[in-house]
């Protein structure tokens, strides 16, 4: 799942407790035409999920067996690893193709390594490729599977990892074992599994990316939901990708899902989990997420959220079709995807968005097929409790869009210190292209000051930091071995979201630099007091500024330690690095 989630609680269990199964709704009867997708059993190619009656998923061993076994019978498919988990796991993809010079469609499964329906989806479309029939889906794309993306994750598997979801019964956890979650890495980019995946991109330059998960939150209808940035013609800074995902492969989707028995519709965030009717959100999507990284990199990317509560064998058909039918539309229509690609690579956009806000008229009014609720008095939680009860029912419901609430005008070029290594790495992860200087360059640059630093909670690893910026130009030496980052690149935006001292995504609101929040020379009493006595009495301003100052902060009037700080700060044995974000505008 992206974004809803309850917040998780630390709990003590007695054994007896811990044992119990959390109870879900009562689930719709389905059938559809997409379980003719579904092998005999005793199949010579039948899946492990198929073989176990949807019931049970396979671990990485045995889901490496099986792609082997693929590979090894038809010379239509290649395994390839691309890289290493940090518990030494090897990240590995199959690749279905006819021979080289064909785009690629990219699908990964597994981010969330409990939500894995697209690892036995892609199984079984690659065992009906190369062994039943559809090696025609290969004639204008290659299609790239990645089974297990969070592969460490994948095998911390238990009955409990995912209480809101309807099978397969053993599932992964969300997190990997450095307990990151890789759908918040792809702009910082921390985790050695999502290194691997930007390399992989790079190196593949797909046509369309497919990121497979399972989404919670309410009950509904649907089984399959998606989302992209573009989607209703909203949020997409890759506008022509974004034109071409809306008009030509939502159709797709919803034409050939539906035709195989799936409900399909936008991704489901509700506005209130107790309360579907108040409304659905559709929200831009940020460069944390694959979609909204997809967007600021100008990869075609798109978000697959089946439904937890709809059952295992149902979603991994439903996926089937979804990735089917991903794969046979970009090929059929390469030739515009990739112009629409190219267009947005050579688009050169002067402002980035940093903050949103919802707007106040809905986007539109949706007919929603959903699932009738009832109330319970809970002991347990002392309030009324919502129940669904497995009816369907349907609601008109709002569907609320974002506008734009903050922005920032792109710079000429970015300046980053040989020192800030750790934005250097996540900028050379990222493929944003740099220009290196060999000797030392004075240049006067726009740089930011954190006033009023707050740090946040630990969050992905880092502690954020927040709080209020100010510009200020400053003359600044930037050393041998700094970068220049221009902004007239393709990858423009993306360096902005990682860059922009504003940027919720960037390397600032991640703390990438906590060294800025120390200050690391002082100064004895004996020496400010009376360097401050003679600003007072040299400096009519600064002593009007003085006594507004205690007039109005009867606490700070009241500490001499303060009183002579703030005369400090107004000195130049001042450090002026302190709170200083180490990477400069170059402006325009």
């Amino acid at each position: 799942m992206r974004r809803t989630m309850l917040t998780s609680l630390a709990l003590t269990l007695t054994a007896p407790l811990a044992a119990q199964t959390a109870p879900l709704p009562p689930e719709m009867p389905w059938r559809g035409a997409s379980e003719k997708l579904i092998a005999k059993p005793g199949s010579k190619w039948i899946t492990p999920a198929e073989a176990a009656g949807f019931e049970r998923t396979p671990d990485y061993a045995a889901t490496r067996a099986f792609a082997e076994k693929l590979v090894a019978a038809s010379p239509l498919l290649t395994l390839e690893v691309f890289g290493r988990s940090p518990e030494g796991r090897d990240l590995f993809l199959i690749r279905a193709s006819k021979g080289p010079g064909r785009p690629v469609v990219l699908a990964q499964a597994g981010i969330h390594a409990g939500e894995i329906d697209g690892k036995d989806a892609g199984f079984m479309l690659l065992r009906d490729i190369a062994f039943g029939g559809k090696a025609a889906l290969l004639d204008k794309a290659d299609l790239v599977l990645v089974p297990i993306f969070n592969v460490d994750g994948h095998e911390r598997a238990s009955r409990y990892s995912r209480p809101n979801q309807r099978g397969p019964m053993v599932q992964g956890w969300r997190t990997t074992a450095q307990n990151l979650n890789l759908n918040r890495d792809y702009l910082k980019a921390d985790a050695p599994e999502m290194q691997a995946m930007l390399g992989l991109i790079r190196r593949l330059d797909p046509i369309l990316y497919l990121d497979l998960h399972v989404t919670d939150g309410i009950d509904y209808q649907y089984d399959i939901t998606y989302d992209f940035n573009g989607l209703y013609g909203k949020y997409a800074n890759s506008r022509e990708i974004g034109r071409w995902l809306d008009q030509r492969l939502r159709p797709a989707f919803d034409r050939n899902l539906t035709a195989a028995g799936h409900v399909p519709t936008l991704y489901i965030d509700a506005l209130d989990n107790r309360a579907p009717e108040k409304g659905i959100a559709h929200s831009a999507d940020t460069p944390r997420f694959s979609t909204g990284w997809g967007d600021y990199a100008r990869v075609p990317t798109v978000l697959l959220e089946t439904h937890s509560l709809k059952n295992y064998r149902r979603r991994v058909l439903g996926t089937y079709v979804f990735v089917e039918t991903a794969l046979k539309t970009a090929g059929d229509e390469a030739e515009a995807l990739r112009r629409a690609i190219d267009a947005d690579r050579a688009d050169t956009p002067r402002e980035l968005v940093t903050t949103w806000k919802n707007d106040e008229t809905p986007l539109f009014v949706m007919d929603f097929k959903g699932i009738s609720n009832d109330r319970y008095q809970s002991p347990a939680s002392g309030r009324e409790e919502l129940r669904w009860t497995g009816q369907p029912v349907a609601l008109k419901v709002p569907v609320i869009g974002q506008s734009p609430a903050e922005k920032v005008t792109m710079p000429r070029a970015w300046w980053i210190p040989a020192s800030a290594t750790a934005i250097l790495k996540a900028a050379g992860l990222q493929g944003i292209r740099m220009e290196v200087i060999d000797a030392p360059r004075e240049i006067e640059l726009d740089m930011a000051r954190v006033e009023d630093p707050k740090l946040g909670a630990a969050s992905e690893g880092h502690v954020p930091l927040s709080g209020r910026i100010v510009h200020e130009r400053r003359r600044i030496t930037m050393p041998a071995g700094s970068m220049r980052v221009p902004a007239d690149q393709p990858l423009g935006l993306l360096a902005a979201a990682l860059l922009e001292p504003e940027s919720g995504e960037g390397a600032l609101a991640w703390n990438l630099t906590p060294a800025m929040l120390a200050r690391t020379e002082y100064i004895e009493g004996y020496a400010i007091a009376p360097l401050a006595d003679a600003m007072l009495a040299d400096d009519p301003e600064l002593a009007a500024a003085f006594r507004a100052k205690l007039a109005a902060e009867p606490d700070f009037a009241a500490d001499p330690q303060a009183r002579l700080a703030w005369f400090y700060q107004r000195t130049p044995y001042y450090d002026a690095r302190y709170l200083l974000y180490p990477v400069g505008r170059e402006v325009r």
